[in-house]
């Protein structure tokens, strides 16, 4: 038995004639009896009393009517359900990111998508890499913002902007009274920096200029938020090499000061599902490419 099987025995029971509902239901009348016929034999009752003049329900009839309008409106209900689901998977983007993205890419792009697209739904978390990376993978997450070139061969990754690192110190350092710094005078000197934990990228990045110019510091601090590590060098406890857009977390107790050698750029990658991209994450990319005039990748398989 089939839902159709239900409209069709509703539509006789309400017509009372084979004919009317025949037309009703844009059907022939011999194949409208025929799925009468072949819905009574399924459930081993005589639904209707037939003859020449007339059609009436019998008494199963009646009781089955009752249910089958109530199974119908069930399922009809079931239908709306799952399409206002869906509809409102289209409408919702997830969106993990670091603070770079934040600052640097999110105000560019969300007044567009909200001129747009108004009943679009965006949701964004600010996690570290590697829940950002996990949370991608389960399907939690359309799009997420890090600072390492993730891809594979479900996931592809596109290179947004580079951010640049800044070296702050104490404002009542002894080195504030240079306006710019050789890479000598950083030597003994307590450095501060987010842990690998947080971002293992920029860590990297640090300590590979650390290596490659040779310096010494008296000893380098990890720390697992923002706030601890602007917190050591506003004690004045420590100086620290963080990405540009935290100049604007910092105070009147610090200043920022450029290297003889420039100081290396923290790349920022989106990532983002290569197959089946909801339409909410299509338009969002397709804003991104055009305002940062990023290239179009072929990505999607069938």
């Amino acid at each position: 038995m089939e839902l159709r099987h239900l409209r069709y025995f509703i539509t006789v029971a309400e017509e009372l004639s084979f004919s009317k509902a025949a037309v009703k239901l844009h059907t022939a009348q011999p194949s409208l009896s025929q799925q009468i016929k072949d819905l009574e034999d399924d459930i081993g009752v005589q639904l209707f009393y037939r003859t020449k003049r007339k059609v009436e329900l019998t008494e199963e009839g009646l009781v089955f009517l009752e249910q089958a309008r109530l199974t119908l409106t069930q399922a009809d209900k079931a239908i709306t359900m799952a399409r206002q689901v869906a509809a409102a998977k289209v409408q919702c983007l997830r969106i993990g990111f670091l603070p770079s993205a934040e600052i640097r890419i999110f105000p560019y792009i969300f007044p567009r998508l909200r001129v747009k697209t108004p009943k679009l739904q965006i949701n964004t978390l600010n996690l570290k890499e590697s829940d950002q990376i996990a949370e991608l993978k389960k399907g939690d997450l359309d799009i997420i913002f890090i600072n390492q070139d993730f891809q594979n061969e479900y996931f592809a990754s596109q290179l947004v902007l580079k951010e640049p690192l800044i070296f702050i110190l104490p404002k009542q350092h002894p080195l504030v009274e240079f306006n710019a710094l050789n890479i000598e005078q950083l030597n003994g000197l307590e450095l501060t920096i987010l842990s690998h934990k947080l971002s293992q990228p920029l860590a990297q990045t640090i300590l590979k200029y650390r290596d490659q110019h040779q310096i010494k510091f008296k000893s380098v601090h990890e720390t697992n938020t923002i706030a601890e590590c602007i917190q050591a060098v506003q004690s004045g406890l420590s100086c620290a090499i963080l990405p540009s857009y935290m100049q604007a977390l910092a105070t009147d107790q610090i200043a920022v000061r450029p290297l003889n050698h420039p100081l290396p750029s923290l790349d920022v990658f989106m990532s983002f599902h290569r197959t089946s991209p909801s339409q909410a994450a299509e338009q969002f990319l397709e804003e991104i490419r055009q305002v940062f005039e990023l290239e179009q990748l072929a990505l999607y398989a069938s």
